[in-house]
């Protein structure tokens, strides 16, 4: 039978392999036609589908895909702009308990349950060795983990310093972010406004509106463009033309075309070549928009400087244990747990600022947008009519102080 299995494994192995092969050893030949009898006899019992990782690896593995599952949810969480309601409940004195209350639904806590319950499993681990060892239920030729704590004290500044210094970096390209946007927003509520005050012709009125939308387009789309998992067509469906919308989805840079259609629909206004280089000067606080926000998606913090902090971290809390033996015994469980979940929190926290655009608050910053645009054009019509029913109707003529000028004025007869 083994003869017939190895027969038929070589016709397998000819068929599939090319004709040379390299002579080996007769050690290592025998095992390399028991690994071919092995994978003909797995074929033959139908296992033709891939195979499953051990169910250990499969346990280890959920906590850390949960734990990512939570911190992604979070990301797409949308953010609030503040006022005067959300300011008192942020500085309020009571916020320290709120705080702690809320640490179990915290992602940042949530993401840090897989390295910190790791490195406190590991100084459970070593603390029983020594345990062992030190009541002589092992081999005396066991020695007793312990280290003096003078590294530790040598070390401590420079991965203080790492963690200052990473999340400082992270903060400054959240607080770039946070000004690109700013331009933006500002830039495109500038350009409307220019586009009501001067596009003033009755024939343009509907290029005009046009312009407006597309003008308010323009944040959506950069949204949409720099956070991942937005649906740019369900955000610009009832704030553009369908048409328009078609072509702007089918287009790969979305934001870039939304620029084209503003461009060529200033092209066709019947304006004169001033006020027509006036606003199109205007588009160029949207391409800074796109060039900066893509810098920061595609430009992370040097992954080196992330990777050393990583592995600093690492190997830190993997020695720490092992490091407080001597002083802690038992005592350095929680405060490896205690450590790890403090020093690594500071990590996540610069991780996550790093990327700036989901920690911003830009659906309320588009929709604040719209909103300013369309009351622009509200209060351009009513003061328009007003100004213009002034304008028709007798007005006495007033003096200086408000007074007309046809009433004499009282004299002061003290």
């Amino acid at each position: 039978m083994a003869q017939h299995i190895n027969l038929k494994s070589h016709s397998m192995h000819s068929q599939f392999m090319p004709k040379f092969t390299p002579k080996l050893p007769s050690a290592l030949h025998s095992i390399h036609s028991g690994t071919i009898s092995f994978k003909v006899l797995s074929s033959q019992a139908g296992d033709s589908g891939p195979q499953k990782p051990p169910a250990v690896i499969s346990i280890l593995r959920m906590i850390p895909d949960w734990a990512d599952r939570v911190q992604e949810q979070g990301m797409q969480r949308k953010r609030t702009l503040y006022n005067h309601e959300n300011w008192l409940e942020h500085r309020s004195s009571k916020r320290h308990i709120r705080h702690l209350l809320s640490s179990l639904s915290s992602r940042v806590i949530l993401s840090l349950i897989p390295p910190v319950t790791a490195f406190t499993l590991v100084a459970v681990m070593i603390a029983s060795y020594n345990t062992a060892v030190v009541l002589e239920w092992l081999p005396e030729f066991f020695p007793v983990l312990r280290s003096s704590s003078l590294p530790y004290q040598l070390t401590a500044p420079a991965l203080a310093l790492l963690l200052v210094f990473r999340t400082e970096a992270s903060y400054s390209r959240f607080q770039e972010g946070r000004q690109a946007w700013v331009k933006v927003i500002a830039g495109a509520e500038d350009f409307a406004r220019q586009v009501i005050s001067t596009v003033e012709s009755s024939d343009d009125s509907a290029l005009r509106k046009a312009l407006l939308e597309y003008i308010m387009a323009f944040p959506v789309a950069l949204k949409c463009h720099v956070i991942y998992g937005s649906d740019i067509g369900r955000d610009l469906r009832n704030r553009i033309e369908g048409g328009d919308l078609a072509v702007i989805l089918k287009s790969k840079h979305r934001p870039r075309c939304i620029i084209e259609f503003i461009s060529q629909s200033l092209r066709l206004l019947n304006l004169e070549e001033s006020k027509r280089h006036v606003l199109e000067s205007k588009i160029s606080c949207f391409h800074e928009g796109i060039s900066i926000c893509e810098q920061l998606l595609g430009i992370p913090i040097p992954l080196s400087y992330t990777r050393l902090t990583s592995r600093f971290l690492v190997l830190w809390h993997l020695t720490l244990p092992v490091i407080l033996w001597d002083d802690c015994h038992w005592i350095v469980v929680p405060a490896t747990f205690i450590s790890a979940t403090s020093l690594f929190c500071i990590e996540e926290v610069g991780v996550l600022i790093e990327e700036a655009f989901p920690m911003l608050p830009l659906d309320e910053l588009c929709n604040l947008v719209r909103q300013n645009i369309e009351e622009a054009i509200c209060t351009e019509r009513a003061i328009g009519k007003h100004l213009l029913a002034k304008k028709k109707s007798p007005i006495h003529e007033q003096s200086p102080n408000g007074r007309p000028k046809h009433l004499p004025e009282r004299r002061n007869r003290s």
